[in-house]
C-alpha cells in the first residue's frame, strides 16, 4: 500500500509548478508517528474535525499582490515585482516595507469571520502570525516591524493585536486554533545580513562561517515562538512554513527543490518544540516538509493525493486563485469545494481552506456566500464527514466512502451536468439493514447483483434533493 500511494502521489506532483510542488513532492513513507500521549490525543482530535480555515493576511494586501514573494530575488513567476520601483530591488524592498506606515484595516472584525466559519462547518483555524516578509501580525517584543508598532496607523486601534483577537474569537466558537509562523524572515538582519545582497529565498551567508549571526537568528525565532505560545491563550497547532530552513541532514536529494538549499539552516526544532509543548501540552507541531518527529501531519499544498494515505495529512488550498488578497478574486464554486472536502476526507485527510482578508480588514462578500453554501450542505450531510474514518475502496469513480462505527456513508459526486441523482445507482456490496439518503427519511430499496448492490431512488426523493453538490447514502 505504501509504495502504491507514494508512486501515484509523486507521479501526480512531479508535473506541478514549483511553488506548490515544494510542499507536495515529499517522501511520505518516512513519516514519524508521535509518541507523546497528549500529542497523539490532540492528533486524533484534529483528524476528527476535518475542515479548517487558513488566513493569509499582511501589509501585502494593500497592493493586492502575492504574499512576501515579490521580495525574493529569484527568477520565478510568483516572485515577479510590479510597479514603478520593480526594476530596482533595493528601492522595491524599501517601498514594500513602508507599507507598514499605511496599513490600517479599520473594518477588522474577527467575530464575523468566526461566526461565518462556524456556520460553514469549519472546526479549526490557522492564522498567519508572520509570513516570510517578517511583518508580524502580533505584538512581538523582538522587532518593531509589526502591526502594533507606532509606525502602523492601526496600532491605535484597541484590537490592533490581531492575532490575539482572532484566536480569541475562534476559540469562542469552540475552534481548535493554530499559529502559522514563517521560519525564514526576510526582514531580519540576522537572516538576510545587510552586508550581503540576498541571492534567493535562503539565508544570504553561510551559518557555518558566521555562527554568531545564525545563533542570533535562532534566538530571535525561538523568542517569537515563545511569545506566541505564552501570551495568546490555548494554542493547538504550531504550523511552521519555509521548509528550506532545515538541518542539512534532512535534505532529500531525490527532491528537486531541496537540492537547491545551499546551507545548513538548523534552527534547533527540538529546543523550539520542547519549549512550545511545555507552554502548550499536546501541541501539534507541523514543520512543513521536514520529515521527522516535528512534522505531526503532512501538508500537500493546492493538491490532493489521488489515493488514500494512511498517515495524518491536510491539503491546504485557496478558495480563490490566490493565497493573499487580490481585488478581483476567482472563487471556486460551492459545489467544487464540497466535492473537494468529500474527496479529501475519503482519503484520510483534512481540508484547510484559505480566505484572504483585504487591506480594510474584511473578506470579499463572495467568500461569505461560499461559506454559507458549504454550511447548508454540511448541516444535512456533516455526519458523513466529521469523526469518520475512510473505508475501502475510499474513492471509486464518482463514489467516496467513509464510516463511523457500524454506519457506512457512500457519497455520490455528480458531474457538472448532473442536477439529479440517477434513478438507479450501483454500489459495492456492503452489509446493511437500512439504506437512506441524508436529507430524506424514506428507506430505499436495493437488490444484490454479484459483488454490487443496485439502489433504486424514487423520483420524489430525486426531486427533493436536486441540485446538491454531492448526495450521501447512509447504510446502517
Amino acid at each position: 500500500m505504501k509504495s502504491t500511494y507514494l508512486t501515484l502521489f509523486t507521479a501526480l506532483l512531479l508535473s506541478l509548478p514549483g511553488y506548490s510542488q515544494q510542499h507536495a513532492e515529499q517522501n511520505h513513507t518516512k513519516y514519524v508517528w508521535p509518541t507523546d500521549a497528549l500529542v497523539k490525543q490532540k492528533l486524533d482530535q484534529w483528524q476528527s474535525v476535518k475542515f479548517g480555515l487558513l488566513m493569509h493576511w499582511g501589509t501585502y494586501s494593500e497592493r493586492g499582490i502575492v504574499e512576501s514573494w515579490s521580495l525574493c530575488p529569484e527568477d520565478e513567476g510568483w516572485c515577479e515585482r510590479k510597479g514603478p520601483t520593480a526594476d530596482n530591488w533595493y528601492e522595491y524592498k524599501k517601498g514594500y516595507e513602508a507599507l507598514q506606515t499605511t496599513f490600517n484595516p479599520v473594518k477588522f472584525n474577527p467575530d464575523r469571520w468566526a461566526d461565518a466559519a462556524q456556520k460553514a462547518g469549519m472546526k479549526y483555524v490557522i492564522f498567519t502570525t508572520k509570513h516570510h516578509d517578517g511583518f508580524c501580525m502580533f505584538d512581538t517584543r523582538e522587532t518593531d516591524y509589526k502591526i502594533t508598532s507606532s509606525k502602523t496607523p492601526f496600532s491605535t486601534n484597541p484590537r490592533s493585536n490581531v492575532t490575539k483577537e482572532i484566536l480569541q474569537a475562534f476559540r469562542g466558537q469552540n475552534f481548535m486554533v493554530g499559529t502559522y509562523f514563517s521560519k525564514p524572515d526576510w526582514h531580519n538582519e540576522h537572516y538576510w545580513k545587510p552586508y550581503f545582497p540576498p541571492k534567493d529565498r535562503n539565508v544570504n551567508y553561510d551559518p557555518k562561517k558566521y555562527p554568531a549571526e545564525w545563533t542570533k537568528f535562532k534566538d530571535f525565532t525561538y523568542n517569537q515562538i515563545q511569545e506566541l505560545m505564552t501570551d495568546y491563550g490555548k494554542v493547538d497547532i504550531l504550523w511552521l512554513d519555509g521548509g528550506w530552513v532545515r538541518p542539512f541532514s534532512t535534505i532529500d536529494s531525490t527532491i528537486s527543490w531541496q537540492r537547491t538549499i545551499p546551507f545548513n539552516q538548523d534552527i534547533d526544532m527540538a529546543r523550539i518544540a520542547g519549549m512550545a509543548r511545555q507552554k502548550q501540552p499536546g501541541l501539534l507541531v507541523v514543520d512543513r516538509t521536514v520529515t521527522g518527529e516535528f512534522e505531526n501531519y503532512v501538508t500537500p499544498e493546492q493538491q490532493i493525493p489521488d489515493h488514500y494515505m494512511p498517515i495524518p495529512w491536510e491539503t491546504c488550498l485557496t478558495m480563490g486563485d490566490s493565497w493573499s488578497y487580490i481585488p478581483k478574486e476567482n472563487f471556486k464554486s460551492a459545489r467544487k469545494l464540497v466535492q473537494t472536502l468529500v474527496d479529501v476526507v475519503a482519503k484520510n485527510g483534512n481540508m484547510l481552506l484559505n480566505i484572504a482578508p483585504g487591506p480594510d480588514g474584511e473578506w470579499h462578500e463572495e467568500a461569505y456566500q461560499r461559506l454559507a453554501q458549504i454550511g447548508s450542505w454540511l448541516q444535512v450531510n456533516g455526519e458523513s464527514i466529521y469523526g469518520t474514518k475512510p473505508l475501502a475502496p475510499y474513492r471509486q469513480n464518482k463514489w467516496a466512502f467513509t464510516r463511523n462505527g457500524n454506519v457506512t456513508y457512500a457519497s455520490y459526486l455528480p458531474a457538472e451536468s448532473e442536477t439529479q441523482l440517477p434513478a438507479q445507482v450501483t454500489l459495492p456490496l456492503m452489509p446493511t439493514k437500512t439504506l437512506t439518503l441524508l436529507g430524506s427519511k424514506q428507506p430505499l430499496k436495493w437488490q444484490k447483483s454479484g459483488a454490487t448492490m443496485t439502489v433504486t431512488v424514487p423520483d420524489k426523493v430525486r426531486q427533493q434533493l436536486a441540485g446538491q453538490p454531492a448526495w450521501v447514502f447512509k447504510l446502517s
